[in-house]
């Protein structure tokens, strides 16, 4: 039960946000899709390989909040630099990555070797959060526009993530030294699941499409404040390089429509 209480008060406050915002702003809605690589304890830090091999895809849909145009009255709002620069976005978001061990050690032609490359994990997330988004070129003149047009952005913000995994080893069930990589014993791995915060941090570029639609495309990157989103956590306190908390990075080509 504890487990529901966050994102509900989560989703409560982001209805009472969005019905409050109903007077004095215009909406906007839209639709993602991407690539996610996924750094975590599978695989050997800043490698290649790995970078390349754990990926997975994302999809998404987003509600976007413009401050520079009333939708009640038809109208531009008072000529202010949040209003002309800012924009409010709450997104609701799935990504899934399957996940093994790359890099040096898992290629050892030894047993720990054949340990690590047997051992193999799939991590799904369900995001939902909001992050605020500052246009250096004006807001109001972009959605004025034509089709042609350019507006590139940076946004920071935060997620409440649902995270399931499933960890396992093709040798056999998980917590003996004859399937296990032995960093992992005895309790370094997990396939129950659980929910974190995280933080998201995005760069990118609208494109004007038609009068009412745009075309998006950004980077973006996600830092959770949990080392088990991926399944398996080695003691930091035994193993130093364990310096980080599980994260990823987004890339992702989307769909704006303007409401009126």
């Amino acid at each position: 039960m504890p487990k529901i209480i966050k994102p509900l008060l989560l989703l409560t406050l982001l209805a009472s946000f969005s019905s409050n915002a109903q007077r004095g702003f215009s909406h906007e809605i839209g639709a993602f899709v991407g690539g996610v690589a996924f750094q975590s304890d599978f695989g050997v830090r800043n490698d290649f390989e790995t970078n390349m091999g754990n990926t997975g895809f994302a999809v998404g849909l987003v509600h976007y909040l413009n401050f520079s145009y009333g939708a009640e009255c038809n109208c531009y709002t008072p000529d202010t630099y949040f209003n002309d620069h800012f924009k409010l976005r709450t997104e609701l978001s799935y990504n899934s990555t399957k996940l093994e061990h790359f890099g040096k050690w898992a290629e050892k032609d030894s047993n720990y070797g054949l340990l690590l490359r047997s051992m193999k994990g799939e991590t799904k997330v369900t995001d939902i959060g909001m992050q605020l988004e500052f246009y250096p070129w004006s807001v109001r003149e972009f959605t004025a526009s034509r089709s042609g047009a350019w507006a590139p952005f940076i946004g920071l913000g935060g997620h409440f993530s649902f995270f399931k995994n499933n960890t396992y080893s093709e040798l056999g069930p998980l917590g003996t030294p004859e399937t296990t990589y032995y960093r992992y014993l005895p309790d370094g791995y997990s396939s129950e699941g659980g929910s974190t915060f995280s933080v998201v941090s995005s760069i990118g570029t609208r494109y004007k499409l038609t009068e009412l639609s745009d075309l998006f495309v950004e980077l973006r990157w996600q830092y959770y404040f949990s080392d088990w989103v991926d399944g398996l956590r080695k003691n930091p306190e035994l193993y130093k390089e364990n310096k980080a908390n599980d994260w990823n990075i987004w890339f992702n080509l989307g769909y704006i429509y303007y409401l009126d």
